[in-house]
């Protein structure tokens, strides 16, 4: 491939990574506005409009890092193409759809397609750069998220008032099938190694277990707030339990395990994605709790509650280029914990807070505390597996992604409903963005020390297999 192509290459990889990443980010803040007003279109109760979210979130979670497997055999730009196409005509369907149990049945599947797109948008970008280069590319797809998230509100309020509710998915249709469209007939260069292109078997067993695993807990996780500890949820955390023992010991002795171990075995990988759930816990815990602090307690209507919270989207925006520049200089463990300790220290001004201005600058640290932690981590992850394996790489960094935020609102909830209100849940969750310190002690301590080839692995746990 000639130089030309291979810039060309990149752009590709970069424009696909980070609009397929809007259009799934924009897609679950636009519902959120949209569900009132389908829930009265459709006569839906109150638990149907809810699984229209949780139907979603079980789908995509169990199915993540089985679809970067597949990515990894048979190509990260194939499987972005057909995840995008099927995503859009998803959201067609569910914007014509005539009841709510067709809602809730085309958003499963609406998450399939979500799982297959969502871990190429991280291969690709692996596939395309060195890994001494791929920390801006992840800091520009994470400020587009973080544009998507602060205008989705927005954007799903105009929507819904002049259009109604059918109308946030039909935004998702044209750019969704375009992309995929554009990511089948654009020709990419094969990033499989040789040696793995068309050998191995699909761990289908352990790739069964784990998508019963997660599919459990995010049932018990979004269950449990809601009814409590009720028995479907014990037996649902039961079973994601022992699904759990089981696929580990099915993954140490399979021939062809779905998590090799060049992943697994790599405490720096481990840590990376421990950093990823804790703080997305963090902060989507902290958002839920604030926006009953904000309307319930201080008086704020839901539009000044938006206004109030817009500085931690713009340092989210504003910042996550930076980060790639402060972690090229000053490595990845020591931005991560400075992006901890702004995340935790953002939490703790929300808990006092009591005016616009403290609010202000609460959201504004949590926001660019957050972005610290998302590039870097998912620098680290992505970075430091072999190219063959970057799509289970991206399957567990978005599984992460999306398990945090389930865990951080459950956990608020359960406290909430034990002490004197939602806001004793910041210094908890403040807590845990500490905690996260100690594992980021083991993310490498200079930038050098991310750009880890696959043979390199052996010095940081893992190996060749």
């Amino acid at each position: 491939m000639s130089a030309h192509q291979h810039r060309g290459s990149r752009r590709s990889a970069l424009a696909c990574s980070v609009i397929g990443a809007v259009v799934v980010a924009l897609d679950g803040t636009v519902l959120t506005i949209a569900q009132p007003t389908l829930q009265r279109d459709l006569h839906a109760s109150f638990a149907e409009v809810q699984w229209t979210s949780t139907a979603y979130l079980i789908a995509v979670a169990s199915l993540l890092v089985f679809a970067g497997r597949l990515g990894d055999r048979y190509g990260h730009q194939r499987l972005f193409a057909i995840g995008m196409s099927g995503f859009g005509a998803a959201s067609a369907g569910i914007g014509f759809a005539s009841g709510v149990g067709w809602v809730i049945a085309l958003r499963a599947v609406q998450g399939v397609f979500g799982a297959l797109l969502q871990p190429a948008t991280l291969g690709m970008l692996r596939a395309a750069y060195p890994p001494d280069r791929l920390a801006m590319p992840i800091a520009l797809r994470t400020s587009a998220i973080g544009v998507a998230a602060a205008a989705g509100p927005l954007v799903g309020g105009v929507l819904v008032t002049q259009l109604g509710w059918r109308a946030v998915f039909f935004l998702n249709v044209v750019p969704a099938l375009v992309l995929g469209v554009l990511a089948s007939v654009v020709r990419a260069p094969d990033t499989r190694p040789s040696s793995e292109a068309g050998h191995g078997r699909l761990d289908l067993p352990g790739a069964a277990l784990l998508a019963v695993s997660l599919a459990c807990l995010v049932y018990t996780l979004v269950g449990v707030p809601e009814d409590g500890w009720s028995p479907s949820a014990a037996l649902a955390l039961l079973t994601a339990t022992g699904a759990g023992l089981v696929l580990v010991r099915h993954e140490q002795r399979t021939a062809d395990p779905l998590l090799p171990y060049d992943v697994l075995g790599s405490g720096v990988v481990g840590a990376a994605l421990g950093l990823l759930v804790a703080a997305s816990a963090a902060m989507f815990g902290t958002l839920f709790v604030a926006s009953y602090v904000l309307q319930d307690e201080l008086g704020m209507d839901p539009l000044r509650t938006s206004l109030a919270a817009l500085p931690g989207g713009a340092a989210m925006v504003l910042g996550a280029p930076l980060v790639a520049v402060l972690q090229r200089r000053y490595g990845a463990r020591r931005t991560t914990v400075a992006g901890l300790v702004m995340l935790a220290l953002g939490v703790s001004v929300l808990f006092r807070a009591a005016g616009v201005v403290p609010v202000g600058g609460g959201f504004m640290l949590l926001g660019a505390g957050f972005a610290t932690v998302m590039v870097t981590a998912t620098a680290v992850v992505v970075r430091q597996v072999p190219a063959g394996s970057a799509g289970v790489a991206g399957g567990l960094q978005q599984t992460a992604m999306n398990v945090g935020p389930v865990l951080g609102v459950a956990t608020t909830a359960a406290l909430a409903a034990v002490t004197d209100g939602p806001r004793t849940a910041l210094p908890v969750l403040a807590g845990a963005a500490l905690v996260g310190v100690l594992a980021a002690r083991k993310l490498p301590v200079t930038d050098d020390g991310m750009a880890t080839p696959a043979g390199s692995l052996r010095h940081h746990g893992g190996s060749n297999a």
